[in-house]
């Protein structure tokens, strides 16, 4: 395995643990760490580094996470009026996904 791949995963797993650790006392401040950008910077600084500095990438990359922040609301949106509605954790998460894919779909429909 790659010592940069190494690194990614484990930053990665910094950002989700850390979350997770706050999100036990101030739940509302882990849902901003858990959407802010930080991990679409990653993400971008990982691709800037792997297409060796190719702004194009970076480009169609920025469209796609711009226009990928509606999928991305409809699935919170789905999930909390599914658990305000009563329903239990995980039916929540199988709507919200269910919800994202059908954004995630037109997304890509419109995109390319």
């Amino acid at each position: 395995m790659k010592i940069n791949m190494i690194i990614k995963t484990l930053v990665s797993l910094i950002i989700i643990l850390t979350a997770s650790w706050i999100g036990k006392k101030v739940p509302t401040l882990a849902g901003l760490i858990g959407v802010m950008p930080l991990t679409g910077v990653l993400v971008m600084i990982c691709l800037y580094i792997d297409s060796k500095s190719d702004i194009q990438i970076l480009k169609e990359y920025n469209k796609g996470a711009i226009w990928g922040i509606i999928p991305t609301i409809l699935f919170f949106v789905a999930v909390y009026f599914s658990l305000k509605k009563g329903i239990n954790f995980p039916f929540s998460m199988a709507i919200g996904f269910f919800v994202w894919s059908i954004g995630a779909f037109t997304h890509q429909a419109i995109l390319r």
